[in-house]
């Protein structure tokens, strides 16, 4: 229940490191979650039990009609229908988060850059509703996108074969790829794709969110097992729950638990029949977008391994901002890529697009593109969209001719730790993994977000 905020590094901040640490002293290093002191912990809960104290008072003034209420609600005449709103859900919404909500859904008008520009706006009812004044704050630095290497730029000269890609397609391909929209730069971004991860083949989709929720229900059904971190992202979560298999919760990062389940799995197989599962999938994130937290992958591997499951990993934060090249958590601890049997990955953070993507065996593409949701209904990527991530991917792959792609793979990671390291010399209390760039500060008492 304490409050946090997420924040990431900007590659253009300056560089304050000797460079990059070896692979075995990657692997070596612990992982932050410091606990807040006892007196912060206190005031925290003390805080939020004011605040809730007050909005159950201000609930009651709505009741008896002494306060206005805004929130969304049934008409009298249909009192006695199901309820469709529910109230007590929506008590955090409307009494804690609603007093400080001019700090989330601000609108920008310009580049997600490190500075950004924000359009400036006004609430006459305590933030329930905001009205724009025509001005602009100028020039705000931006410590929440996921513009990891910079890629979202708008430089005509770096930005010209995206151009002429949509010269040549147009916008939109208004089919799917089982149709008419499978196009020939489809074809070439799944090759460099498959390339760049070192995998026999790779499938792309024009959702980041669709790739998970959509495609895992293609891999596992009823009669399987899934094995689930528990901060695991919700995209994880609803495909899961839309396959329809038994999902196991293990605790974050522990191999303890993990292993319990995957014997217990072994063991004891399917619930009543005790028939063996059809499939165990183990699902792991590369780095963890709310902690900051890198996934044990050796680790992972080694049990995956002996107890003859699957592994599926989401590497939406980790692809093309972490490792010596920039090719994820698998290069990060010099792992094999074929010993991870489903790599999944977005082009929404690293590469300034949109859209991700699902690698490995060629077996396990050809399935899919029978098989997934997400390839037979959903329209095709669109053809300036692909270009920016080939564009992208060919930069940090230097097959552009250049090390620009390189310098700023290499300026994330020292950026990463020097933004890390001068906050804890600061004081702040931060979450995760030195190498992670998702650096979480928690500042437990919520009148300090404003």
């Amino acid at each position: 229940s304490l409050t946090n905020v997420t924040m990431t590094v900007c590659v253009w901040l300056p560089s304050h490191s000797a460079g990059p640490p070896s692979s075995r002293q990657r692997f070596q290093r612990p992982e932050s979650f410091e606990n807040p002191p006892m007196y912060v912990a206190v005031m925290t809960y003390l805080g939020f039990g004011i605040v809730t104290l007050f909005g159950y008072f201000r609930d009651f003034l709505r009741a008896v009609g002494l306060e206005k209420c805004h929130i969304a609600r049934e008409r009298e005449e249909q009192k006695d229908f199901v309820p469709l709103y529910q109230d007590f859900e929506n008590f955090y919404t409307r009494n804690l988060y609603m007093r400080v909500r001019d700090n989330w859904n601000r609108p920008i008008c310009s580049l997600p850059g490190p500075v950004f520009d924000v359009m400036e706006r006004v609430s006459p009812d305590y933030n329930w509703t905001f009205s724009l004044t025509g001005k602009t704050i100028d020039n705000v630095i931006n410590m929440g996108s996921y513009n990891y290497l910079g890629f979202a730029e708008n430089d005509g000269d770096f930005l010209k074969t995206v151009a002429d890609r949509t010269q040549q397609y147009g916008l939109g391909v208004c089919s799917t790829r089982q149709e008419m929209g499978n196009l020939a730069i489809h074809e070439e971004l799944e090759q460099l794709v498959a390339t760049f991860l070192g995998v026999e083949s790779s499938m792309i989709f024009g959702m980041g969110f669709a790739t998970n929720s959509m495609n895992i229900p293609a891999l596992v059904g009823k009669g399987c097992l899934i094995l689930s971190d528990e901060l695991n992202h919700t995209s994880l979560i609803l495909g899961a729950r839309l396959s329809g298999a038994t999902i196991w919760v293990f605790k974050h990062n522990n191999m303890q638990s993990l292993e319990r389940l995957l014997r217990e799995a072994v063991c004891s197989g399917q619930p009543r029949t005790h028939r063996p599962w059809r499939k165990v999938l183990i699902m792991v994130e590369g780095i963890y977008s709310m902690e900051g937290s890198v996934v044990r992958l050796p680790d992972i591997v080694a049990l995956k391994k002996k107890y003859k499951a699957y592994l599926y990993l989401d590497e939406a934060h980790s692809i093309g901002a972490v490792g010596p090249t920039g090719r994820g958590v698998t290069e990060l601890f010099g792992l094999d890529p074929s010993d991870i049997d489903v790599m999944m990955g977005t082009f929404t953070k690293s590469f300034g697009a949109a859209g991700g993507y699902i690698a490995g065996k060629k077996e396990l593409v050809d399935s899919l593109r029978s098989h997934s949701h997400s390839a037979v209904y959903a329209s095709a990527m669109s053809p300036p969209v692909t270009e920016q991530i080939l564009r992208a991917m060919k930069c940090i792959m230097g097959l552009d001719g250049t090390t620009v792609g390189q310098a700023r793979v290499h300026q994330l990671a020292e950026n990463t730790r020097y933004f890390r390291s001068r906050l804890q010399e600061m004081g702040f209390i931060i979450y995760g993994n030195d190498d992670s760039p998702v650096v979480p500060i928690l500042l437990y008492m919520p009148g300090k977000v404003v």
